[in-house]
């Protein structure tokens, strides 16, 4: 097949990876292997702090700034804004000088919010990555996370004191975006937060369309199905010792969930009757666990989950995604607004358990894990889920599109055919 150029060269592709945590770089990497080099020219602008995770890469690497992920958490936790003015400013200014250095013909962009300016000013196609649950075209019912309100008023009287400020919360924490926009000359955004974090010339969504309410979405928006990865020379020295003999249980809390809740659920799975395999996403592993649960701090989440009847996760979509794949059904220890949208969602379908953060205990981690294990409707919830998944190749889907913009924008040109 005749190579894709830009007069004499391939298509080049800048993906900007925001690494907030593990997942936001991951996909952009899932993704930019689906490409075909010997057609595009495939650059990763990245901060290194994952860089371990992500094995060998056959594509130009650039590093850039990106917020802390304990600054990241500190924001989710209090209900603050994640960007101020002068941070996205200085992103765009980051953003235009790499821009200007790779001269890409498309950039694609996951979480890396000042992208919505700077590829907008480059007058570069972008692409955003995102969830569903973020569409500006989704209906969504919004669960107050855990935030300090929820811990002075409890959850009742949270979520209601929750669902009157939200829209106002919303609205501040699209003001940076709105002041950052107009600062550049740039048009408002508004003051929906699910359109700052989605603007772009073309937005997809690493989920299924089953799984969520939508309006009408317009063609620049796409589903491209859940984007899976696993870190890389990720065995532990036991991996190949696991016993078989009782169920086994996989466990991530990723690097967005709340590492204080390890030791409980360690503590939990040392009473019931399966093995555990546990990641601890980085942190430091416990020099003292019980015979049945296996430590690493990272693990190769696909081989884990094939071997899994259960996995409890964060509730984020990287973890229940590769679960309900294979039709494993999950737990999801919700912190965050963003896990608690996307396992709202699989807890509908059947397929899985919510549990709040703040307030699971060890009681609640056993008696849900028994009853995950039992012949749950989640069981069969899975299984019929991970139908639905099977019908999207994101990779596939990914790559199509890439190939359809740069048709759309003439990008792509027809070489002699070689002697």
């Amino acid at each position: 097949m005749p190579a894709a150029t830009t007069g004499s060269r391939r298509i080049r592709i800048l993906f900007f990876a925001e690494a907030v945590t593990l997942a936001h770089i991951a996909r952009p990497v899932a993704l930019a292997r689906a490409l075909d080099p010997q057609q595009f020219d495939i650059h990763l602008a990245h901060h290194p702090r994952y860089r371990q995770q992500l094995g060998e890469l056959s594509l130009a690497e650039h590093a850039i700034t990106s917020i802390s992920p304990a600054q990241f958490m500190q924001a989710l936790a209090a209900g603050s804004p994640l960007y101020d003015l002068p941070t996205l400013k200085a992103y765009v200014e980051e953003d235009l000088e790499l821009i200007a250095g790779v001269q890409p013909d498309i950039i694609v962009g996951d979480f890396r919010l000042s992208l919505a300016v700077s590829a907008e000013l480059a007058a570069v196609p972008y692409v955003a990555l995102s969830n569903a649950y973020w569409s500006p075209f989704s209906q969504q019912d919004y669960i107050v996370p855990e935030l300090p309100l929820t811990r002075i008023l409890g959850t009742t009287l949270g979520q209601a004191m929750f669902s009157l400020g939200r829209p106002l919360a919303f609205a501040l924490h699209c003001l940076p975006m709105h002041r950052l926009r107009r600062s550049y000359g740039l048009p408002s955004l508004g003051f929906n937060l699910r359109r700052v974090y989605t603007h772009a010339d073309y937005t997809l969504y690493a989920d299924i369309p089953e799984l969520f309410r939508l309006h009408e979405l317009p063609p620049a928006h796409r589903f491209i199905g859940p984007v899976v990865w696993s870190p890389s020379d990720a065995r532990p020295a036991w991996w190949q010792d696991i016993p078989q003999g009782l169920p086994i249980v996989y466990v991530t809390l990723g690097s967005s969930g709340n590492a204080s809740l390890l030791p409980e659920l360690i503590a939990a799975l040392g009473t019931v009757k399966v093995t555990a395999l546990v990641s601890t996403a980085g942190a430091p592993v416990p020099t003292v666990a019980p015979d049945n649960v296996y430590l690493s701090p990272y693990l190769p989440g696909e081989e884990a989950v094939k071997l899994a009847s259960l996995v409890i996760c964060n509730g984020g979509s990287p973890a229940t995604h590769q679960a309900l794949i294979h039709g494993v059904p999950v737990i999801g220890v919700a912190n965050n607004l963003d896990q608690y949208l996307n396992m709202a969602a699989i807890a509908k379908a059947g397929a899985g358990c919510l549990l709040r953060a703040g307030t699971c205990d060890t009681r609640v981690l056993v008696a849900t894990i028994n009853s995950m294990l039992s012949e749950s409707p989640c069981r069969e919830g899975a299984r019929a889920l991970a139908k639905r998944f099977a019908r999207y190749d994101a990779r596939e889907r990914f790559a199509s599109i890439i190939n359809e913009i740069s048709d759309k924008v003439g990008l792509r040109r027809k070489l002699p055919s070689s002697p």
